[in-house]
């Protein structure tokens, strides 16, 4: 009788133990944590030490928001954890400064994407869910597939080496050596001449350029450097503009005359027939360095505007050496072209005033755009279509003024 009673009163105390469980109020879940934006940055890293002011503010402007900063210059404490966040959204562990928020990564630093991380991290905060980064890209022809943000940054160095290509001091030499040349009517000669000249001119830009970039790399912390950059890109493009209308008349960025008799003596040491080829390599050599060294002033302009883009979005290491490539590869596609119209045909042309005027022009225009952009509007360089869109004014405009001149003069 006793267990019976016992056992009614367990079955009745698991009962109510059961009902007051369904009727009681469900757990409350905890809190939602606060979102954590991570930064991975590094001391000598110059587009990291002007992006931190911002990066420092950011918790006052945002309350509820964690920045977790990590410096990656000091010791190898973060590496691995930044390398796993990459990996784990498909991005590249290589740059910095790199921002990371829930599922979005930026990379670099400027004014649009400053916007584009508040604006995740207001969403953040109101509760939205983050989608991942939008990894459009684009296929090219031997290089394979590239994400779209690498892609415009492959277009600006395309587009700026490209105008810089069509430099009329490295042209007015080019062409007066290998006329010269040709008058020999040996193509083996013009080849050797022509390839140990083009050779040369690159090894020698790529490092003046190099030196530019390591220069520009670390002053591009200072606020001030990105409007010295833009004057001074705005002078040679002036300069530029000016030698169209009143060509070698006051400051002019070319060639001076009084150098030109020493350039066409080194070059009719390159005619004397009784030189072998390996004598003919080291007076070239020895002509293009000492050429190369004399017309940096007439190319300058170009390589400090590009390295300051570059430096701007804090590209380094590897990726500005293969930028860098790509740069002196397709400015020495012009003179390749006329290179090799002087070995198969054994002829040309030389380049005179009026064409070197024109070149001018269309330099300077393409100068004083890139300036302006540079100092007050960065972003219409961060996309393919600012950027085309940019150049295609610039050079529209000396068009324009070609037109009007030369309607002007047949009157």
């Amino acid at each position: 009788m006793r267990n019976r009673l016992r056992r009614a009163l367990i079955m009745l105390w698991l009962g109510l133990a059961l009902i007051c469980a369904s009727l009681a109020p469900a757990q409350a879940e905890a809190p939602p944590e606060a979102p954590a934006l991570h930064v991975f940055w590094s001391l000598t890293c110059p587009v990291c030490l002007r992006q931190k002011p911002w990066i420092e503010g950011l918790e006052e402007r945002f309350p509820g928001l964690r920045v977790i900063e990590m410096e990656l210059s000091g010791s190898d404490r973060y590496h691995a954890l930044f390398r796993e966040m990459a990996e784990a959204r498909s991005a590249s562990a290589e740059f910095v400064p790199t921002l990371i928020l829930g599922p979005r990564v930026w990379t670099g630093d400027s004014p649009s994407q400053r916007a584009e991380i508040e604006a995740a991290i207001a969403a953040a905060l109101s509760g939205a869910e983050l989608a991942p980064d939008p990894r459009e890209t684009l296929r090219l022809p031997v290089i394979g597939e590239i994400e779209l943000a690498t892609a415009s940054i492959l277009g600006v160095t395309a587009l700026i080496a490209f105008v810089d290509g069509f430099n009329p001091c490295s042209l007015w030499v080019l062409t007066l050596l290998l006329g010269m040349v040709v008058a020999s009517r040996s193509r083996r000669r013009v080849a050797v001449v022509g390839i140990s000249f083009l050779l040369t001119t690159a090894l020698i830009y790529g490092a003046f350029i190099a030196g530019v970039f390591s220069v520009l790399a670390f002053a591009f912390a200072l606020p001030w450097v990105r409007w010295a950059v833009a004057i001074l890109a705005l002078l040679f493009g002036l300069v530029s503009i000016k030698d169209y209308f009143w060509y070698g008349r006051g400051i002019s960025f070319s060639i001076p005359e009084s150098r030109k008799p020493g350039i066409y003596q080194r070059l009719r040491r390159l005619r004397q027939e009784d030189l072998g080829t390996p004598a003919l390599i080291g007076a070239t050599v020895a002509m293009a360095a000492g050429i190369a060294l004399v017309e940096l002033p007439c190319t300058a302009g170009f390589p400090v505007v590009w390295s300051g883009f570059l430096a701007d979005r804090g590209i380094g290491g590897a990726a500005f050496l293969g930028l860098l490539a790509v740069y002196v590869l397709i400015y020495l596609a012009v003179e390749l072209v006329i290179f090799a119209v002087a070995v198969t045909g054994l002829s040309l042309g030389r380049m005179g005033e009026s064409q070197g005027r024109a070149l001018k022009l269309l330099g300077g225009s393409v100068m004083v755009a890139l300036a302006g952009a540079l100092a007050l509007r960065p972003e219409l360089m961060e996309d393919l279509s600012g950027s085309i869109t940019l150049f295609g004014v610039a050079l529209g405009f000396a068009a324009l003024v070609m037109l009007v001149t030369r309607a002007r003069a047949a009157r």
